[in-house]
């Protein structure tokens, strides 16, 4: 049966998942929902005896109906084969009775390569799908790690281009230097004077602008997203919580259809958004928590209803959650309202406006199997050395915001279910704040004698992501301020 999909600000257009992909945005500015949420039509018990590869397939199946199954396994052996470092793709790890997912294991080090692998594949097939005769251009905004990650899948993809912005000192050293060492000659990366809502709402200024797109079409372009606002970047983050379910099921950790929790350090509202997803697609998975640092836009919107950016933005060591406005959460909020285009299409254009928006006591009541806080920086740090103490095992600092909001949901709640934290990055992607946070003697180290030193005290391999830079030449030294990123998408493409 075939699954469409629909804008989340309007109810006239349907369209098929292949086109979903390739638009990445709707032509009104909404997000792209499917028409209905799939249930698994596989027992879990039988999910737990398949690969990784063979799981994502049941689950991608479900959502991309209008792909073959030889397009579709196609995909998903290009995407999760060797360029992952561990066979297993996205390992758990179990430390101080608490599950690590690991989701670092890829290109980049950070759990956007589950999706951004994936994505160049489904783009390029969505195109000849569609007899597309343009050049795509992925145009995306990065807090940190989707802009490597996104450089990395699309490089050297024929027909496509892709361009990256960046907020210039909103990133840790080590993010900036694999975007700016970045290879390939259809990528393009740009720094810009801002944060990183100034490069997302320039991102979305310019796919909304139609005299740019008439343009592009003229000369042989078009705008395609690898932000998480892509459907294609959604569907394949629900498969590691499918994954992660059955994984701990066949390794005896979990009963079947035992409930478990699952914390997510959020930013964007996607990598959380998934999961509940995958719930809804019958995972036993009892409360979704929803971990943010200092930015604590959500924490705020899930204890009092109304979502308000209007505050001070933080730079903080857990730069890729460093974001005031949660692009995914439209899609929630679009679902908790009963799918009510106008009501979502109302409460986005106050977003934009006014920086604020408040939902009803009846679309609040939906969100009970949610649960927001935050952790401060010193809060993080503290988890850091303490897991690290205890167990010598050593996590990221975003991984370290969630496992430090897990702490609080226990004493607040008592809840003693088993629990899944989503580590999102790898410890050597943010070392000094990491190795800081452990002991401050090693302030005084270079940036990649932190990494060597990392690998001595944890006891594994710098992963090859950083060792392919610490000679890499830079590539990309392109700045712009936030009000000319239109024109310099423009000048790269040579349409001025």
């Amino acid at each position: 049966m075939e699954l469409l999909y629909k804008s989340t600000r309007s109810s006239e257009e349907s369209v098929t998942a292949s086109q979903a992909i390739l638009k990445g945005l709707a032509e009104d500015g909404g997000l792209y929902v499917p028409e209905r949420i799939p249930v698994l039509d596989i027992e879990i018990e039988a999910l737990s005896k398949m690969t990784y590869q063979e799981i994502a397939y049941e689950v991608m199946k479900l959502y991309f109906t209008d792909f073959t199954e030889e397009e579709l396994k196609t995909c998903i052996c290009s995407a999760y084969d060797e360029k992952f470092d561990t066979e297993e793709i996205a390992p758990i790890r179990k430390a101080d009775q608490t599950y690590y997912l690991e989701l670092f294991h890829g290109a980049t080090i950070a759990f956007k390569d589950m999706a951004l692998s994936i994505l160049p594949h489904l783009m390029t097939t969505a195109a000849k799908k569609n007899q597309v005769k343009n050049e795509i251009v992925i145009l995306t905004a990065t807090s940190g790690d989707t802009g490597k990650a996104a450089l990395a899948g699309f490089a050297d993809v024929e027909g496509t281009r892709i361009i990256v912005f960046y907020p210039k000192g909103g990133v840790s050293p080590i993010q900036e230097k694999q975007m700016i060492t970045q290879k390939g000659k259809n990528t393009y990366v740009v720094g810009i004077h801002g944060n990183f809502d100034d490069a997302q709402n320039g991102v979305k200024e310019i796919f909304g602008n139609q005299g740019l797109k008439q343009q592009m079409d003229q000369t042989g372009f078009q705008f395609s997203s690898a932000n998480s606002i892509n459907i294609g970047r959604l569907v394949p983050q629900i498969v590691y919580y499918v994954y992660s379910y059955v994984k701990l099921l066949a390794d005896g950790e979990i009963n079947n259809k035992e409930t478990i929790n699952v914390v997510v350090p959020t930013g964007n509202f996607g990598n959380i958004l998934a999961a509940y997803f995958a719930k809804q697609m019958g995972v036993p998975i009892d409360r979704l928590i929803c971990a943010s640092n200092e930015n604590k836009v959500l924490y705020d919107f899930f204890s009092t209803g109304s979502y308000n950016k209007n505050r001070e933005f933080i730079l903080t060591s857990s730069p890729s959650m460093d974001i005031l406005i949660s692009s995914n959460l439209e899609r929630l909020i679009y679902k908790i309202a009963g799918e009510d285009a106008q009501a979502n299409r109302e409460r986005m254009q106050a977003l934009k406006k006014e920086g604020v928006y408040t939902i009803t006591e009846e679309m609040k009541a939906q969100l009970k199997d949610f649960y927001g806080n935050y952790a401060t920086e010193a809060e993080t740090a503290e988890v850091i050395r303490d897991l690290y103490k205890k167990t010598g095992y050593v996590i990221d600092t975003h991984t370290a915001v969630a496992a430090a909001v897990y702490k609080k949901y226990q004493e607040e709640t008592k809840d003693e279910k088993k629990t899944l934290i989503v580590s999102t990055a790898s410890p050597y992607k943010f070392t000094r704040s990491v190795m800081n946070s452990i002991d401050k003697k090693y302030d005084g180290m270079g940036d990649f004698e932190l990494v060597d030193e990392l690998s001595r005290i944890s006891g594994t391999a710098v992963p090859r992501a950083i060792e392919e830079i610490r000679c890499a030449e830079v590539v990309h030294n392109r700045v712009c301020e936030a009000d000319r990123m239109m024109g310099t998408v423009q000048e790269i493409l040579g349409i001025c």
